[in-house]
């Protein structure tokens, strides 16, 4: 064997690796940690080589390289301390096949490396018929890999359809039944926590509220619950994390809690690539009344309603009808409501004026009597939603998606890339098929893998940009049917009090000269502004 200048190399400095994950616990105790290294030792000393070290990648993936050890040991190469890799048979290396072939028939021998899976009897160094099937030995591999991938995820989606828990750490409130690891119980620590958020919440508190009450009462979050992450506060030692916005708003939003199990969010984007993507939720598993509710249906719906208007803002002292909706029409950012002075009265304010305008020439003040502004504003909105005649904007907008070929057509356009993408991928597999058996040059199978990856991801961002319009034209449907009922409510109250107004109204844009533009929630806003103009 030669290394990268052509030299005869002699001696062998070896690196042994090793890799076994999780799901190679079925091959058996041959394919063990231990009995791995007891058969290469015992090879690396029979033939008398120098052993440099012995990498070991214990619970790691063969479909990417993505492992510490292996780096380590490229590592290793690339500083010259090693020559020569030595592996129980070609699938502890990797199952990718096409990363199998980067490695073995480009990336080794360039940096001088000699290659040998030892049961597979393949050796680089030597010109033999097994060194030629390695390729397919590779897809083999690869194809394995993909074959138990299908069958874990097919065995867990069969699991949660039956209303199985097949999670790892249960959520903040329930534990896993010590008596059925698929199968939630309610924690008696934990659930007067979550029942007490979602009371707070439904008496007005808002999230920023509710988190400073827990975190001055020191009430323990998951962390501190379930002794992990934790840090000493106070000088009492008493052990506690802090509360934050996204944990309570994460609680709020979980059906989970209603006794309702909603699993496969979340998955990997394919047996190669471990990165975690959020399904869509046509593909989400829900199964209803699997375990105890800690908070009843109805009270969950209504936390919902209410969720969404809440605004990222600090607390005032008073807290007024339209304060998080005001927009500065000229400079875009928010209209702040001063608190009230000896008198009783709140002015509007431009945040940006108020910050900057010492500074230099910013936005104007935008100020003016708050009590009038809400006062004129709820009169008015009731006669835009008044003269809309509201019933009729409904239906017109119930009728259009309620016309399902739009639908229909995006579906029928997201299988059909679906089923372009699986033969693209099926088309880079037997390209790869076809170098490996000369049929095509190195060159040739470049060029091909190229434009085949290229159209690939073409295909995947079309994919992705239908999955998010179906999902919005779907959402709007149901929305749809909402506005009746709150307009109604609005309409019905002298003064509708903020969450209701919160969810009618998007927000309202100010102008310097006393005029508004306002937006609402929904979709049909358009109509009730054309229908206003009218």
């Amino acid at each position: 064997m030669f290394n990268g200048v052509g030299n005869i190399i002699k001696v062998f400095y070896v690196a042994i690796y090793i890799r076994l994950s999780k799901e190679d616990d079925n091959l058996g105790e041959s394919e063990s940690i231990g009995n791995q290294k007891l058969l290469l030792t015992k090879y690396v000393e029979e033939q008398g080589y120098t052993l440099v070290d012995i990498y070991i990648d214990d619970g790691y993936t063969g479909t990417n390289f993505d492992r510490p050890e292996f780096q380590r040991m490229l590592k290793d190469i690339e500083n010259g301390k090693v020559n020569m890799v030595i592996t129980k048979d070609l699938s502890r290396l990797s199952r990718d096949y096409i990363g199998t072939g980067e490695y073995v028939e480009k990336w080794f021998p360039a940096h001088g490396v000699r290659y040998v899976a030892l049961t597979d009897n393949i050796d680089t160094m030597i010109d033999s018929a097994n060194n030629d099937i390695a390729p397919f030995k590779a897809i083999l591999n690869d194809m394995y890999a993909k074959d138990l991938s299908k069958k874990i995820r097919t065995a867990l989606h069969t699991m949660q359809s039956a209303g199985k828990w097949v999670g790892g750490c249960a959520p903040f409130g329930y534990k896993v039944d010590p008596e059925d690891k698929n199968h939630l119980v309610i924690n008696e620590d934990e659930q007067p926590i979550v029942k007490r958020i979602f009371d707070l919440f439904l008496v007005g508190k808002r999230i920023n509220q509710i988190r400073d009450i827990f975190n001055e009462e020191k009430v323990p979050t998951f962390s501190a619950m379930r002794n992990r992450n934790f840090k000493r506060n106070g000088n009492n030692g008493d052990i506690y994390v802090f509360w934050g916005n996204n944990t309570i708003k994460k609680i709020l939003q979980n059906r989970l809690y209603t006794g309702d199990l909603i699993q496969n969010k979340r998955s990997r984007l394919s047996y190669k690539y471990r990165k975690i993507v959020y399904n869509p939720k046509e593909q989400w598993i829900i199964v209803e009344n699997t375990h105890e509710a800690i908070i009843d249906k109805e009270s969950f719906e209504k936390v919902q309603k209410m969720l969404p208007s809440q605004k990222k803002r600090n607390d005032k002292k008073c807290e007024y009808l339209f304060d998080g909706l005001l927009r500065c029409a000229e400079c875009g950012h928010n209209i702040s409501i001063r608190a009230r002075d000896k008198h009783g009265k709140a002015y509007t304010v431009c945040n940006f004026y108020r910050r900057f305008k010492k500074e230099y020439r910013t936005c104007t003040p935008h100020g003016g009597n708050y009590d009038k502004l809400e006062s004129g504003l709820i009169n008015a909105i009731k006669k835009i939603l008044i003269q809309a005649n509201i019933t009729d904007v409904v239906k017109k907008v119930a009728n259009e998606y309620d016309d399902n070929s739009t639908i229909e057509g995006i579906k029928k356009n997201i299988n059909k890339l679906e089923k372009d993408i699986e033969l693209l991928k099926n088309s880079l597999d037997s390209t790869y098929i076809d170098k490996a058996t000369k049929k095509i040059s190195e060159e040739m199978y470049n060029r091909v893998e190229k434009k085949i990856n290229c159209d690939i991801e073409t295909k995947e961002k079309k994919l992705a940009g239908a999955k998010e319009y179906l999902k919005e034209l779907e959402s709007s449907k149901t929305a749809s049917k909402d506005l009746n009922k709150v307009v109604e409510d609005f309409l019905s109250l002298e003064k509708p009090d903020r969450n209701l107004m919160l969810r009618l109204i998007e927000k309202i844009d100010v102008h310097e000269d006393g005029n508004v533009d306002i937006h609402f929630n929904f979709k049909e806003s358009n109509i009730i502004k054309e229908s206003y103009i009218t």
